[in-house]
C-alpha cells in the first residue's frame, strides 16, 4: 500500500483531458513555460522574465484557450527542477491555488551519449515526459522534492552559517600561519587570546622584525578571525537562549532529547534535526538514503562490485554522522553498536574500518531517528540526566 508521502509517485488519478500541464525551465535572467494544453493540439513553449505574475497570467490564459477549444480544467499542475531560486515560487503558486511539484534533478533520466544536445528547449521536452509519467502514477518514473515552508527553511540558516563562518575561521588561521611560514617563523598560535599583541615581537631567523606591509595584513587578518569568531559566539548564544525559553516548542525538544546522549553536543544535536530527523521521511531506508549512506552497487552478467557510497543525498548530515560514528565508539563504548562495530572489525581492523564506520553511521542515524520519533533508546546507550 502506498505512504501518504511517496514522492515517487502521483497517488492522484490523471486526468489528462481537464488537466493544463506546464512545466519550467528556470535560468538566472528568464524562464521557459513549456506546457500540455487540453484540447491545443500544438505544444506551446514560451520565454518569459523572472516574473512570477507574468507566469500566472500564461497558465490562466492557456486554461482560457483549452475552455475554449470545449475542455473545462479542473486541474492545473506545474513541476520544476529544484535548483537556485530554491521554493519561493512553489508556495508563491501554492497560495494561489496551483498545483506545484519540484522536480528531483538528478532523477530526469538523459541520454547517455557522449556529446548529446543540450537546450533549454530540450530540457524542457525531458522535463514533460518524466513529469507527465510521474503524474500518470509510474513508480520511479521520476522524483519528487519536499517542499518546505519558509519557516523551515530559516530554522537551518543558523546551523548553515555557523558551518561556513568555521570553515571561514579556518582559512584565517591557515592563511596567517602561512604568510608567518614564508619568513620562517614557525610556532605561532593565532588563536590565542594576546596573539596579535605578540606579532610586533616576531622575529625571522635573521633577526629581523615582521615587514611592515606583512605586519599589516596579519593585523588585517587577526581583526577579521575576531569578527568571525564573536559571529559565531552570537549564534551559539542565540541557539541556547532559544533552547532555554521555549525547550518544547516545534523541534527543541528533539534537540534536547538528543543533546542527552553522550558524545553528543548541542551544534551535533541541532544539525542532525534540522536537516534531517525533523523530516517526514517514510521509513528507515528512506532515512539512511536521505543521508547518502547507502551504497551503490554495479552489477552486470558476472560483474559484481561496489561502488561506494552513493553520495546523492545531504552532505552535511553525511559528514556529521561520520564524524559522529567515531565520537560514539569513544562514548558510548558499551552500547550494542559500539560491540557490533567491534565483532566486525577486530579480525581486520585496518582494511574494514573505513567500511565499516559508514555502516555504524547508518545504523547510528537509524537509531536516532527512531529515538526522536519514537522514544525508543538505542541498547546500552548512555544518556545524561534531564535537565
Amino acid at each position: 500500500m502506498p505512504q501518504l508521502n511517496d514522492l515517487s509517485r502521483s497517488l492522484v488519478t490523471l486526468e489528462q483531458d481537464a488537466t493544463l500541464i506546464a512545466v519550467i525551465e528556470m535560468g538566472q535572467s528568464s524562464w521557459l513555460v513549456a506546457g500540455i494544453v487540453p484540447g491545443v493540439e500544438r505544444q506551446p513553449l514560451k520565454k518569459l522574465a523572472v516574473d512570477e505574475a507574468a507566469l500566472l497570467k500564461l497558465l490562466h490564459r492557456w486554461r482560457k484557450e483549452a475552455e475554449e477549444a470545449g475542455h473545462r480544467i479542473t486541474r492545473i499542475t506545474v513541476g520544476f527542477e529544484a535548483g537556485r531560486d530554491g521554493f519561493w515560487l512553489a508556495r508563491w503558486l501554492r497560495a494561489r491555488d496551483i498545483e506545484v511539484h519540484v522536480i528531483h534533478a538528478s532523477s530526469v533520466a538523459v541520454s547517455r551519449e557522449h556529446r548529446r544536445a543540450k537546450t533549454d528547449r530540450l530540457d524542457t521536452e525531458l522535463l514533460k515526459r518524466a513529469f507527465l509519467g510521474w503524474l500518470r502514477g509510474e513508480r520511479d518514473h521520476c522524483k519528487m522534492v519536499a517542499i518546505p515552508t519558509i519557516n523551515d527553511e530559516d530554522a537551518k540558516r543558523p546551523n548553515r552559517e555557523r558551518e561556513s563562518l568555521v570553515g571561514e575561521q579556518s582559512r584565517i588561521i591557515n592563511r596567517i600561519k602561512a604568510t608567518l611560514a614564508r619568513l620562517g617563523i614557525r610556532g605561532f598560535n593565532p588563536k590565542l587570546k594576546k596573539a596579535a599583541e605578540r606579532l610586533e615581537g616576531l622575529r625571522t631567523p635573521e633577526g629581523e622584525p615582521v615587514p611592515p606591509n606583512t605586519l599589516s595584513e596579519l593585523h588585517r587578518d587577526m581583526e577579521r578571525r575576531r569578527l568571525v569568531r564573536d559571529q559565531i559566539r552570537q549564534i551559539e548564544s542565540a541557539r541556547l537562549d532559544r533552547l532555554e525559553h521555549a525547550p518544547g516548542e516545534g523541534v527543541h525538544a528533539m534537540v534536547r532529547l538528543l543533546a542527552r546522549v553522550m558524545g553528543i553536543g548541542v551544534e551535533t544535536a541541532d544539525m542532525l534535526v534540522q536537516e534531517v530527523l525533523s523530516r517526514n521521511l517514510r521509513d528507515r531506508r528512506a532515512v539512511a538514503r536521505y543521508a547518502g549512506l547507502t551504497g551503490s552497487p554495479d552489477e552486470s552478467g558476472k560483474k559484481r562490485r561496489e561502488k561506494g557510497l552513493a553520495r546523492s543525498g545531504n552532505p552535511r548530515v553525511r559528514r556529521g554522522m561520520i564524524q559522529l560514528a567515531w565520537r560514539f565508539l569513544m562514548f558510548q563504548k558499551d552500547s550494542a553498536l559500539a560491540q557490533w562495530f567491534r565483532a566486525r572489525t577486530e579480525k581486520n581492523a585496518r582494511g574494514s574500518c573505513k567500511t565499516m564506520i559508514v555502516a555504524l553511521a547508518r545504523k547510528l542515524l537509524i537509531a536516532l531517528w527512531r529515538l526522536v520519533r519514537e522514544g525508543v533508546v538505542p541498547d546500552g546507550v548512555i544518556l545524561r540526566p534531564a535537565q
